[in-house]
């Protein structure tokens, strides 16, 4: 059995901060919703833009959001908001590996709001007719605040 004060020092070891800022860094490297359709096309949305696969076209969250403002949909504007989420949280887990300045709190609440962002996003493609979308994103990012949140909870360590 380990002290508190053994936990807190492994919680907060080089290595485990090194391995949270991965895990969050890659959180920005994967799809966070995948739109699938009938016709079997494939739309990748991810943090920073959207991708189509078959047709090679790449458009960055910033010409998306001020090129193609005309008549966007409700749920399409909680993208950035979760991006902002994310964002709040990749600096956090950056400044605590750089700093051991992290509020693991923090962290976690912005992975987990920028996962139930990426839920409304999926849910309006959803609706639309021969789309589906899937929240990968929500599932992943919300595997990242737990696992980031519990192993520090654990240790008795919310810092």
């Amino acid at each position: 059995m380990t002290t508190d004060s053994a936990a807190r020092s492994a919680s907060r070891s080089p290595a485990r901060r090194r391995l949270q800022l991965f895990l969050v860094f890659v959180l920005g490297l994967v799809p966070w919703s995948v739109q699938t359709f009938t016709t079997g096309a494939l739309t990748l949305l991810f943090p920073w833009g959207i991708v189509g696969p078959s047709t090679g076209s790449v458009t960055t969250i910033t010409d998306f959001f001020l090129r193609f403002t005309m008549g966007l949909p409700d749920y399409i504007l909680v993208w950035p908001v979760g991006v902002a989420c994310y964002l709040v949280a990749l600096g956090s887990t950056l400044s605590g590996a750089l700093f051991d300045r992290e509020d693991v709190r923090l962290t976690a609440a912005g992975l987990a709001l920028a996962g139930v962002t990426q839920l409304e996003v999926a849910r309006g493609f959803s609706i639309q007719p021969g789309r589906t979308a899937w929240p990968v994103g929500t599932v992943l990012l919300w595997a990242v605040a737990g696992f980031i949140y519990w192993s520090r909870v654990g240790g008795r360590d919310p810092r």
